[in-house]
């Protein structure tokens, strides 16, 4: 596509003078056929811009964006290959050893100094200011003056094979500690929740990065197409300070984003077809949707588009699948005495 000042020359002109020069032009008129979209020069830098970053994506992922392949699985939604193709059907770059990821993500807990993180440093300069050298040109929220430092008030020990030094909180934890890795190489100058959160979660203190979730989800995968790869179970009941960017996809598809789950209610939002909508004409209707985004990826090759229609149809197959997967009933006494649940 290009464009230059005589378009814009062109677009200037009355309509009446066009019209005359057009009169005046040598030759016939071009026979009917398939015509050029012409845009404005800000169009096509806005419409480049994405492009690139869709560019960009597919190396990433190693596929073309601009394969419009749509397999009929299930419907006229299913997708196959590239980057449309679903996390379940899609094979990794290497061969993966873990089946699954559970991470959990206790907001409110003791810090790292007080369980794993033996600071001796820390506890000889309790109650005594800051040295000057590490808060010499920093900015610290809700902090004002020269703060005293905290040491930690418990005792740590070493334990196991390995030496590793566990605070006198976690004396069930020391028992085990040859069977735990614990890393201690990560750092962070992150001060307040949000951002720390967001650090700890996509690697950048802004929102906009792939959750680690994310990640896990693109580089395994699923063996069960009926569910997400990455689902979310909150408690609490609100949200961690960082917001659901924890668990988003970032410039990943939105296929890769995580499912928040509830602990009351539904546990998936809008898993039933409404009233007067029956499962032939939920698919009918997305069969349809599927059309219409079919015919956009093809004229644009937008990755998110196809990433939508996978979602709309793990979506339409969750209807089926999630009542039965968080049935709690299902469980034996002895599953639920061991979590404490009570469905």
């Amino acid at each position: 596509m290009t464009h230059d000042h005589d378009d814009d020359e062109q677009v200037r002109r009355p309509a009446a003078e066009r019209a005359e020069h057009a009169d005046l032009a040598d030759g016939p008129p071009p026979p009917p056929g398939p015509t050029r979209t012409t845009a404005s020069r800000r169009a096509f830098l806005a419409s480049a811009g994405f492009s690139l970053g869709s560019a960009a994506l597919a190396s990433l992922l190693g596929c073309d964006v601009r394969s419009p392949s749509v397999a009929g699985t299930g419907g006229r939604g299913a997708v196959s290959a590239g980057v449309d193709r679903p996390s379940h059907l899609r094979s990794p770059h290497f061969p993966p050893r873990a089946k699954r990821v559970i991470y959990l993500h206790m907001a409110g807990s003791p810090p790292q100094q007080d369980l794993f993180d033996y600071k001796p440093k820390l506890n000889e300069l309790d109650g005594k200011p800051c040295p000057e050298e590490l808060i010499k040109k920093e900015r610290f929220a809700f902090i004002k003056g020269r703060p005293n430092i905290l040491g930690s008030p418990y005792a740590f020990a070493r334990h196991g094979a390995s030496g590793a030094y566990v605070s006198s909180l976690l004396p069930h934890t020391a028992r085990i500690v040859d069977d735990l890795t614990i890393v201690r190489s990560l750092h962070t100058d992150q001060f307040n929740h949000a951002p720390a959160e967001l650090f700890l979660h996509t690697g950048g203190n802004r929102p906009g990065r792939p959750a680690a979730g994310a990640w896990v989800a693109y580089g395994l995968g699923t063996e069960n197409r009926d569910l997400p790869a990455f689902v979310v179970l909150n408690s609490g009941g609100k949200n961690p300070s960082a917001g659901k960017s924890l668990w988003g996809s970032g410039f990943l598809p939105s296929e890769y984003q995580g499912c928040q789950c509830r602990s009351q209610g539904d546990p998936v939002l809008f898993a039933g077809d409404p009233p007067g909508v029956d499962r032939d004409a939920r698919r009918r209707t997305l069969d349809l949707s599927a059309d219409l985004n079919r015919a956009a990826f093809a004229a644009e090759g937008d990755p998110e588009i196809a990433a939508r229609i996978a979602q709309y149809e793990l979506a339409f197959r969750m209807q089926a699948s999630v009542p039965g997967a968080f049935d709690l009933a299902r469980e034996t006494p002895e599953t639920l005495s061991l979590y404490g649940a009570d469905p």
